[in-house]
């Protein structure tokens, strides 16, 4: 069974035509009922498909030759949206000429547009942006947000948590997802206001969310294999985020330096290389690429702006997946199971109120 298409904004990201159409090209090798709608300017997009014959065969084309940069901001972007490869990748899936939109560029600008263009779900006030983060355990784990909102109330929080469940029983196959909010300690009485009222909304639901609500989990928790879903404002959720990727790099510099300062320790490299190529693999932002914007009547998938191929691909392998696990349905149904009166406030509030 084929897919819908997916509308890739072409001219997204650092390397822009060449990157993302090599990245569907190789997405289309390892999964032949993808399908694409190629948004950007036709005699580039026509030329890069000279060298990837199989994509060209299941693509369309559809031509704009204006492009949102990485320097404009979101109100600039929302005025020039219409005549851009972005914006129009987007309006794609408004129309539904397209089932999802995949692009690199500028993040900010993509979520106003999206926003825009799709609107939010009924029953969410805010969109998140979410991610898969590696872990010590068999799956991955979900956070979010990370950055779409710097400021949010609990229940802005619940609705991520409900979003963030949906997207791991997709990317996990875990029917009862392991749910925490992000805090300073474990303990009830840690955090703020606004997260002791999250919790016990989630602690009081959880069963009808079909979810495993424990309360809280630190920041150096969150890579660890026992959590599948990690909530948080995109404040704090953006400063964890790059703090998680830059003590990857860290650590893979510190080896890379390690392996290299003297011949003992080169030889040590050659022995232990398996482990090493482990760890790298492991810690590739290309093998985890592909962040969505859950909460929009359509899915959106923001690919890292330096994505390889490999990167572009594995976002794109992330976007069919949300669109042959019907992601947008699936919240829809557990919002509609909760009910809307049992997330408008916490037992905490009432007790404040």
């Amino acid at each position: 069974m084929s897919l819908p298409r997916i509308a890739v904004d072409a001219m997204g990201g650092d390397e822009g035509v060449r990157v993302m159409v090599e990245g569907a090209a190789l997405a289309r090798r390892r999964h032949d009922k993808f399908k694409f709608l190629l948004v950007g300017d036709e005699v580039r997009i026509k030329a890069a498909l000279e060298n990837h014959p199989n994509l060209r065969a299941s693509s369309e084309i559809l031509h704009t030759d204006g492009v949102i940069s990485g320097e404009d901001k979101p109100s600039q972007a929302l005025r020039r949206a219409k005549g851009t490869s972005m914006g129009r990748a987007i309006e794609a899936v408004k129309a539904g000429d397209a089932g999802a939109a995949v692009s690199a560029g500028n993040t900010g600008a993509l979520m106003a547009i999206a926003k825009l263009t799709l609107r939010t779900m009924p029953g969410i006030d805010r969109p998140a942006l979410a991610a898969l983060l590696p872990t010590l355990g068999d799956n991955d784990v979900i956070m979010l947000d990370l950055g779409a909102n710097t400021e949010c109330d609990s229940r802005n929080l619940v609705q991520f948590a409900v979003m963030g469940a949906a997207y791991a029983r997709i990317a996990t196959g875990r029917e009862v997802p392991r749910v925490r909010l992000l805090n300073i300690g474990t303990e009830e009485i840690k955090g703020t206001d606004l997260l002791r009222d999250a919790a016990a909304t989630l602690k009081r639901a959880a069963g009808d969310l079909s979810i495993s609500f424990d309360g809280f989990t630190e920041a150096d928790k969150i890579c660890r294999g026992n959590v599948d879903v990690v909530v948080t404002d995109g404040f704090s959720g953006n400063i964890a985020l790059k703090a998680v990727e830059g003590t990857a790099r860290f650590v893979a510099d510190l080896l890379r330096r390690g392996f290299s300062s003297s011949l003992r320790s080169k030889i040590g490299f050659l022995i232990s290389r398996p482990a090493t190529e482990l760890l790298k693999h492991h810690l590739d932002p290309n093998n985890h690429n592909g962040a969505v914007f859950l909460g929009l009547n359509g899915i959106v998938v923001k690919s890292h702006g330096g994505a390889s191929a490999a990167g572009v691909a594995n976002a794109v392998a992330v976007t069919a997946k949300l669109l042959e696990e019907n992601v947008t349905e699936r919240i829809s149904a557990d919002l509609a199971r909760v009910g809307e009166d049992s997330l408008r406030r916490s037992p905490l509030a009432e007790e404040r109120a």
